[in-house]
């Protein structure tokens, strides 16, 4: 795997330490892949509050999916890495598509199989001819976490007019730094220990609408409900570090749509 491709073991590693811990989500699968991988992560991104910090993201992500899903809907999961997320959502009836590069995919067949609805594919989403293998006849639901940040506003604006060209009804949830955030990421960021040196941020969420593509709303990324399982001190830090006005300023959910 190449640098970027090397991140996905963060979250990995956020997902395992709260499973051991028993808050914000349970994911088994995680750490069956932790302890099994044997990835050797620095103490800043095995820090236990950017642990709890992926686990929000990611169970913000999960509940965000389990309400979209419906009877006729697809499910789009780009840059799934490692990621257990079709066993946490449990929607075994909708068709499940889980996209990373090669030798991701590579890795995650370890882990995986594909089997009646759910389908690993080899895809870059700045490269969109494999999106001709979904069905264009439902709902499509994409998840985008942890991925924008790597490719520039508008590679990510021309993916999603992309979706907006072979399907008529999507609904879009993905994550971005600011610009202030990315450029403060050469200093502090903990992707910067796995080797990433170059990220993109994004100031407005309108810089990625257009026509057909529109902007819905913002989520909370780190929402009180999940600050509260955490206990005393913790959770007085961890809102101080991760759910204070500064870090809202700096890293963002949005959601958008394509209706027409």
């Amino acid at each position: 795997m190449n640098e970027v491709q090397k991140t996905l073991y963060i979250p990995l590693y956020g997902k395992q330490f709260v499973t051991d811990k028993g808050v914000i989500l349970q994911d088994e699968k995680a750490v069956e892949i932790w302890q099994k991988e044997g990835f050797s992560l620095s103490r800043k991104a095995s820090s236990k509050w950017l642990a709890y910090y992926m686990a929000m993201r990611a169970r913000v992500f999960d509940d965000w999916v389990k309400e979209k899903c419906e009877e006729n809907c697809v499910v789009l999961h780009i840059g799934c890495g490692l990621d257990s997320r079709v066993l946490r959502v449990n929607r075994p009836n909708i068709p499940w598509y889980d996209v990373d590069f090669d030798e991701v995919i590579q890795v995650r067949q370890n882990y995986y199989e594909n089997k009646e609805n759910y389908t690993m594919l080899v895809g870059d989403f700045r490269k969109c001819d494999w999106l001709q293998q979904l069905p264009s006849n439902r709902r499509l639901i994409v998840l985008m976490e942890g991925v924008c940040m790597y490719s520039h506003a508008d590679e990510v604006k021309q993916f999603l007019q992309a979706l907006a060209t072979h399907f008529s009804k999507v609904n879009i949830l993905l994550d971005v730094y600011s610009e202030f955030a990315a450029k403060m990421s050469k200093y502090r960021n903990p992707i910067r220990e796995v080797g990433v040196s170059t990220v993109y941020g994004v100031n407005d969420p309108k810089m990625l609408t257009s026509e057909q593509v529109n902007f819905v709303c913002e989520h909370d990324m780190t929402p009180a409900r999940l600050v509260a399982e955490l206990q005393g001190g913790e959770r007085w830090l961890f809102q101080k570090l991760y759910a204070g006005k500064m870090a809202k300023s700096l890293y963002h959910l949005y959601e958008y749509s394509i209706e027409k």
